[in-house]
């Protein structure tokens, strides 16, 4: 696995591939546009581009052309991941409770930012060719370094939106006794004005989306109702979404519900993390202002909330319950879903579990798969370049042994990536 991950391979390496003319037989081809797969279909790629796709008997593969044998696979746009936390090292899923292997406290910004490159290499290897990853969580300004080393091609990773150290308000994050000076996840802002003004600063050193939260600590009333800690007020929040919006930039709110969800829908914000708590009104109105909505749900079924919430509640209440309730209301409302995880908790490149609780949920296997490309690509502003298998688009394409449409957790197993022309892994020779 380290062999794998290619943490230190030089520049050279990256490039040794031939940049000629590669054609891919897919077998089977997944359009994300239509949500059908079409059969027996060529792909041609040129460089980091696809240059033509279509039926075998029409694309034809030029002398010379280096083949990829792809024909007993389903081969699919490069997946999006619209909410990462490379820095995020937890073993959520492995062991109950099982504390992460790097710490703030305990360990470099050097190190952990040697591990957040591996686990970003670790998604684009499960088929993730690009992510957004959502507040560095201690790394300061390092996911703009990561993103960086990785476009001017120093080292393999996926493609990156960051949000830098992201924006919370005074009372959260803070470690430590009142007498111990301890590093901040994040950085904290009060007032509309000190909100600007971070808003700013952040774009100034390389923040695309600027990631804040709106609600903090939960707990579950007598009733089951789940009561969500404000923490910025509506002019805080108006404040941050509008900067951002003035920059050219766009915001992410974090928000489980309450009068925190209701702000930043209110705001105009460009995404909402969670919602685990959404009722119809809110809902609709994220519809109508088209707003989208990362469920993150797979999250929500491991033991960093499940055993918290189990012994909080007496096994009555849980937000992986509630999730499922509120993301089957989010999908059956219109609302529009982009592919987001929150990976980090638990293990780097096994989000692809995500998939199934969308079809859990109520979406099928094709309209799983187009929130993680086409829809996902959208949020993103980038689907002009990724997204679908089309010419003139990234060459970011993956390939299952499988048919996905017919159990979506083939996307589990991906055994094909390539980015941008350039073959990751190939488990299918």
């Amino acid at each position: 696995m380290v062999n794998s991950l290619l943490l230190l391979a030089p520049v050279m390496a990256l490039h040794a591939q031939t940049r000629g003319v590669v054609a891919i037989r897919a077998g089977r081809l997944f359009d994300s546009h239509s949500g059908q797969v079409a059969e027996n279909q060529i792909i041609l790629v040129e460089g980091e581009k696809i240059t033509e796709v279509g039926p075998a008997a029409r694309v034809q593969i030029p002398s010379g052309a280096q083949v990829i044998d792809l024909s007993n696979a389903t081969v699919l746009p490069g997946l999006i991941d619209g909410h990462t936390h490379v820095f995020g090292f937890g073993l959520d899923g492995i062991k109950p409770g099982g504390p992460p292997f790097a710490s703030n406290i305990n360990d470099t910004r050097e190190y952990r930012t040697l591990l957040a490159l591996a686990n970003a290499q670790k998604d684009l290897r499960a088929g993730f060719t690009t992510i957004r990853d959502l507040m560095s969580h201690g790394g300061g300004y390092a996911d703009v370094d990561i993103k960086k080393a990785i476009n001017r091609g120093l080292f393999q990773g996926p493609r990156m939106q960051v949000s830098s150290m992201g924006l919370v308000a005074t009372g959260e994050g803070i470690l430590g006794s009142p007498e111990v000076n301890l590093p901040r996840n994040y950085q904290t802002v009060d007032s509309p004005w000190a909100a600007r003004q971070a808003v700013r600063e952040q774009i100034h050193y390389g923040a695309d989306w600027i990631k804040f939260h709106s609600t903090a600590d939960y707990e579950f009333e007598a009733d089951g109702a789940l009561k969500s800690d404000p923490t910025f007020t509506k002019e805080e929040v108006f404040a941050i979404v509008d900067e951002a919006h003035r920059h050219g930039k766009k915001a992410a709110c974090h928000a489980f519900g309450g009068e925190g969800l209701r702000n930043c829908v209110e705001a105009g914000t460009d995404t909402i993390e969670h919602a685990i708590d959404l009722d119809e009104t809110t809902a609709d109105s994220m519809k109508k202002k088209g707003i989208y909505l990362e469920l993150t749900a797979y999250h929500y079924s491991l033991s960093d909330y499940t055993i918290k919430d189990a012994k909080a509640t007496r096994g009555k209440y849980s937000l992986e319950a509630l999730r499922e309730k509120s993301g089957r209301l989010a999908i059956a409302r219109g609302v529009k879903i982009s592919f987001g995880t929150g990976v980090g908790p638990f293990p780097h490149g096994t989000q692809t579990a995500e998939f199934a609780y969308l079809v859990k949920y109520g979406m099928t296997p094709s309209q799983a798969i187009q929130s993680a490309t086409t829809v996902a690509a959208e949020m993103m502003g980038w689907q002009d370049q990724i997204g679908s298998l089309e010419k003139g688009k990234y060459a970011d394409i993956i390939a299952v042994s499988a048919d996905p449409l017919k159990d979506i957790t083939e996307l589990e197993r991906v055994k094909f990536v390539m980015k941008g022309g350039q073959v990751i892994r190939n488990d299918l020779k």
